[in-house]
C-alpha cells in the first residue's frame, strides 16, 4: 500500500495570462488638402490606400466626394469608416432634399457632419475630414475637423498622414503666416491655388510613403464641381 502521506505535488509550469485586443481601427494613410478663395474652392486629394503598414491595397481610391453641386466632402483615415459616414451623409441629403426640394447648404452640412461625428464620439469614426465647397453667397469655404466634431471654418486645410508636411507650407504660401514683407496681393487666384495644391500635394508625395500614385484635383465655384487627375509617384 502507497503511504499517500509520501506522495508530493509535482511542480506546474506557470502558464502566461493572454489579454484579448480588439483593434477596431486601421489607418490607411493618404493626405486631403484644401484651399478656399473669394469665389472657389481646391481640393486635392492622392488615391493611395495603404494597409497600415507597408502594403497597399489599391492605387486608385478616391478620398473626395462629391454631395452636392456646391460640397465635397474630402476625407482620409479608415476607409470603411469613410464609406460608412458617407453613405450616412448621402442618406440625409437624399431625405432632405425630398423634405425642403432645394440640397442642402455647404454651412449646414458642415454644422450636421460635426453633430454625426459628435454623436459618435464614444466609439468613433476614425476619419479625418475637410467639408469645402462655396456657401449661399459663393465664397469659398473649408470646414476642418477632428475624429470628435469640433471643427473650424478656416481659409486652408489638410488632413491625413501627410498633413504635417503640408501644413507649413499652406502657412506660409497661402497664409502668409510670419512673413516680414509680403509682396503681391494676399489673395491666391484659382489658377495659383490649383497650381499650390498641386506642388503640395507632389511634395507630400516624396516624403510620406501613404501618399502617393495619383492625385484628384477638384475645383468647386458657381458653376459647379469640376474634376482632373495627375499622377505622382508610383513607388
Amino acid at each position: 500500500m502507497i503511504d499517500a502521506l509520501k506522495l508530493t505535488a509535482l511542480p506546474t509550469k506557470e502558464v502566461p495570462m493572454r489579454q484579448a485586443r480588439f483593434e477596431p481601427y486601421v489607418d490607411n494613410g493618404g493626405t486631403v488638402l484644401a484651399v478656399a478663395g473669394k469665389d472657389y474652392c481646391v481640393v486635392a486629394a492622392d488615391t493611395r490606400m495603404s494597409d497600415g503598414g507597408y502594403g497597399i491595397q489599391t492605387r486608385k481610391y478616391t478620398k473626395v466626394f462629391q454631395l452636392t453641386q456646391k460640397c465635397v466632402l474630402a476625407t482620409s483615415g479608415m476607409q470603411a469608416d469613410t464609406i460608412a459616414l458617407r453613405k450616412r451623409l448621402e442618406t440625409m441629403l437624399s431625405r432632405y432634399q425630398k423634405e425642403h426640394g432645394k440640397p442642402m447648404s455647404t454651412p449646414a452640412i458642415a454644422q450636421y457632419l460635426s453633430n454625426t461625428l459628435y454623436y459618435k464620439r464614444f466609439f468613433p469614426y476614425y476619419t479625418f475630414n475637410l467639408v469645402c465647397g462655396v456657401d449661399d453667397e459663393g465664397v469659398g469655404c473649408v470646414w476642418t475637423y477632428d475624429a470628435v466634431g469640433s471643427h473650424e471654418r478656416v481659409k486652408f486645410s489638410s488632413q491625413g498622414s501627410g498633413n504635417q508636411l503640408i501644413q507649413p507650407l499652406l502657412d506660409n504660401q497661402v497664409g502668409k503666416y510670419n512673413q516680414l514683407i509680403v509682396d503681391g496681393p494676399r489673395e491666391l487666384t484659382e489658377t495659383q491655388a490649383v497650381s499650390l495644391s498641386k506642388d503640395a500635394i507632389t511634395s507630400a508625395g516624396e516624403r510620406d510613403i501613404y501618399t502617393g500614385d495619383y492625385a484628384d484635383i477638384v475645383v468647386v465655384n458657381s458653376t459647379g464641381v469640376h474634376w482632373e487627375k495627375f499622377e505622382l509617384k508610383l513607388d
